[in-house]
Protein backbone atom coordinates (compact mmCIF):
# COMPACT_ATOMS: atom_id res chain seq x y z
CA UNK A 1 0.00 0.00 0.00
CA UNK A 2 1.57 3.61 -0.61
CA UNK A 3 -0.02 5.81 2.00
CA UNK A 4 1.80 8.24 0.29
CA UNK A 5 -0.68 8.11 -2.59
CA UNK A 6 -3.71 7.78 -0.67
CA UNK A 7 -2.88 10.93 1.60
CA UNK A 8 -2.37 12.66 -1.92
CA UNK A 9 -5.49 11.97 -3.14
CA UNK A 10 -7.27 12.40 -0.04
CA UNK A 11 -6.08 16.32 0.35
CA UNK A 12 -7.19 16.84 -3.17
CA UNK A 13 -10.72 16.31 -1.76
CA UNK A 14 -10.05 18.57 0.84
CA UNK A 15 -9.24 20.77 -1.33
CA UNK A 16 -12.38 20.16 -3.62
CA UNK A 17 -14.74 20.65 -0.38
CA UNK A 18 -13.45 23.79 1.36
CA UNK A 19 -13.91 25.26 -2.43
CA UNK A 20 -17.30 23.33 -2.29
CA UNK A 21 -17.68 25.19 0.94
CA UNK A 22 -16.69 28.45 0.70
CA UNK A 23 -18.70 28.66 -2.48
CA UNK A 24 -22.01 27.52 -0.92
CA UNK A 25 -21.65 29.98 1.91
CA UNK A 26 -20.99 32.63 -0.71
CA UNK A 27 -24.45 31.48 -2.17
CA UNK A 28 -26.13 31.20 1.24
CA UNK A 29 -25.04 34.86 2.27
CA UNK A 30 -26.16 36.36 -1.11
CA UNK A 31 -29.77 34.36 -1.29
CA UNK A 32 -30.25 34.98 2.45
CA UNK A 33 -29.68 39.03 1.31
CA UNK A 34 -32.50 38.95 -1.38
CA UNK A 35 -34.64 37.05 0.87
CA UNK A 36 -34.89 33.73 -0.90
CA UNK A 37 -34.81 32.01 2.77
CA UNK A 38 -35.20 28.23 1.23
CA UNK A 39 -32.33 28.28 -1.28
CA UNK A 40 -29.94 29.80 1.42
CA UNK A 41 -30.68 27.44 3.67
CA UNK A 42 -30.26 24.59 1.11
CA UNK A 43 -26.37 25.88 0.22
CA UNK A 44 -25.84 26.66 4.21
CA UNK A 45 -27.19 23.01 5.02
CA UNK A 46 -25.29 21.64 2.18
CA UNK A 47 -21.94 23.73 3.04
CA UNK A 48 -21.89 22.12 6.31
CA UNK A 49 -22.45 18.69 5.14
CA UNK A 50 -19.16 19.38 3.08
CA UNK A 51 -17.85 20.60 6.45
CA UNK A 52 -18.09 17.37 8.11
CA UNK A 53 -16.66 15.98 4.51
CA UNK A 54 -13.53 17.54 4.97
CA UNK A 55 -13.11 16.12 8.97
CA UNK A 56 -13.57 13.06 7.83
CA UNK A 57 -10.80 13.83 5.32
CA UNK A 58 -8.89 15.25 7.71
CA UNK A 59 -8.84 11.89 10.30
CA UNK A 60 -8.27 9.64 7.34
CA UNK A 61 -4.57 11.65 6.47
CA UNK A 62 -3.93 12.01 9.98
CA UNK A 63 -5.01 8.70 10.51
CA UNK A 64 -1.80 7.66 7.76
CA UNK A 65 0.39 10.12 9.62
CA UNK A 66 -0.01 13.15 6.53
CA UNK A 67 -0.08 16.83 6.83
CA UNK A 68 -3.51 18.26 5.78
CA UNK A 69 -3.19 20.52 3.29
CA UNK A 70 -6.21 23.51 3.60
CA UNK A 71 -6.00 25.39 0.68
CA UNK A 72 -9.31 25.58 -1.85
CA UNK A 73 -9.00 23.67 -4.98
CA UNK A 74 -10.48 26.87 -6.47
CA UNK A 75 -11.60 30.23 -5.68
CA UNK A 76 -15.17 31.71 -4.98
CA UNK A 77 -17.40 32.29 -8.25
CA UNK A 78 -18.80 35.56 -7.47
CA UNK A 79 -22.23 34.58 -9.16
CA UNK A 80 -25.40 35.80 -7.72
CA UNK A 81 -28.62 34.49 -9.99
CA UNK A 82 -30.18 31.70 -8.54
CA UNK A 83 -30.34 29.61 -11.67
CA UNK A 84 -26.69 30.20 -11.97
CA UNK A 85 -25.89 29.09 -8.48
CA UNK A 86 -28.05 26.22 -8.53
CA UNK A 87 -26.62 25.53 -12.31
CA UNK A 88 -22.92 26.20 -10.98
CA UNK A 89 -23.15 23.73 -7.35
CA UNK A 90 -24.42 20.91 -9.79
CA UNK A 91 -21.92 20.97 -12.08
CA UNK A 92 -19.34 20.62 -8.80
CA UNK A 93 -21.44 18.27 -6.95
CA UNK A 94 -20.91 15.67 -10.49
CA UNK A 95 -17.16 16.55 -10.86
CA UNK A 96 -17.02 15.75 -7.24
CA UNK A 97 -18.61 12.40 -7.68
CA UNK A 98 -16.59 11.66 -10.70
CA UNK A 99 -13.79 12.57 -9.24
CA UNK A 100 -14.25 10.49 -5.80
CA UNK A 101 -15.15 7.45 -8.01
CA UNK A 102 -12.11 7.59 -10.52
CA UNK A 103 -9.77 8.17 -6.84
CA UNK A 104 -11.38 5.24 -4.67
CA UNK A 105 -10.56 2.82 -7.54
CA UNK A 106 -6.47 4.22 -6.85
CA UNK A 107 -7.26 3.65 -3.39
CA UNK A 108 -8.42 0.00 -3.93
CA UNK A 109 -5.80 -0.45 -6.11
CA UNK A 110 -3.49 0.77 -3.76
CA UNK A 111 -4.57 -1.39 -0.76
CA UNK A 112 -6.10 0.85 0.89
CA UNK A 113 -9.45 -0.12 1.41
CA UNK A 114 -10.40 2.44 3.98
CA UNK A 115 -9.99 5.67 2.13
CA UNK A 116 -11.60 3.79 -0.73
CA UNK A 117 -14.51 3.10 1.23
CA UNK A 118 -14.52 6.95 2.48
CA UNK A 119 -14.52 8.42 -0.94
CA UNK A 120 -17.80 5.49 -1.88
CA UNK A 121 -19.22 7.58 1.25
CA UNK A 122 -18.77 10.81 -0.01
CA UNK A 123 -19.88 9.79 -3.42
CA UNK A 124 -23.31 9.25 -2.00
CA UNK A 125 -24.01 11.92 -0.26
CA UNK A 126 -22.44 13.98 -3.21
CA UNK A 127 -25.02 12.20 -5.60
CA UNK A 128 -27.55 13.51 -2.93
CA UNK A 129 -26.49 16.82 -3.14
CA UNK A 130 -26.87 16.67 -6.94
CA UNK A 131 -30.26 15.33 -6.78
CA UNK A 132 -31.43 18.63 -4.49
CA UNK A 133 -29.90 20.96 -6.82
CA UNK A 134 -31.18 19.34 -9.98
CA UNK A 135 -34.55 18.99 -7.99
CA UNK A 136 -34.63 23.24 -7.51
CA UNK A 137 -33.63 23.79 -11.58
CA UNK A 138 -36.72 21.48 -12.33
CA UNK A 139 -39.07 23.41 -10.01
CA UNK A 140 -37.74 26.91 -11.58
CA UNK A 141 -37.54 25.51 -14.62
CA UNK A 142 -41.47 23.86 -14.55
CA UNK A 143 -42.90 27.06 -12.56
CA UNK A 144 -40.68 29.79 -13.00
CA UNK A 145 -41.24 33.12 -11.26
CA UNK A 146 -44.09 31.98 -9.21
CA UNK A 147 -41.95 29.14 -7.38
CA UNK A 148 -39.09 31.91 -6.81
CA UNK A 149 -41.57 34.08 -5.65
CA UNK A 150 -42.21 31.37 -2.90
CA UNK A 151 -38.90 31.26 -1.76
CA UNK A 152 -39.09 34.80 -0.20
CA UNK A 153 -42.73 34.11 1.09
CA UNK A 154 -42.65 33.29 5.34
CA UNK A 155 -39.56 35.67 5.94
CA UNK A 156 -40.28 38.14 8.69
CA UNK A 157 -38.88 41.44 8.27
CA UNK A 158 -35.99 41.97 10.74
CA UNK A 159 -37.54 44.54 13.74
CA UNK A 160 -36.35 48.30 13.41
CA UNK A 161 -34.19 49.56 16.14
CA UNK A 162 -36.33 51.50 18.55
CA UNK A 163 -39.66 49.64 16.90
CA UNK A 164 -42.05 48.95 19.57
Amino acid sequence: MSDGKSIALLNKAVADELATVHQYMYFHFHLDDADFGPLAALFKRTAIVEMGHIEKLAERILFLKGEVEMTPAFAVDKIVDPVKMLTRAAEMETQSAASYNKWSRECSANLDAASKHLFEELIQDEEGHLDAFDNQLEHIRQFGAAYMALQSLGKEAPAKAGAE
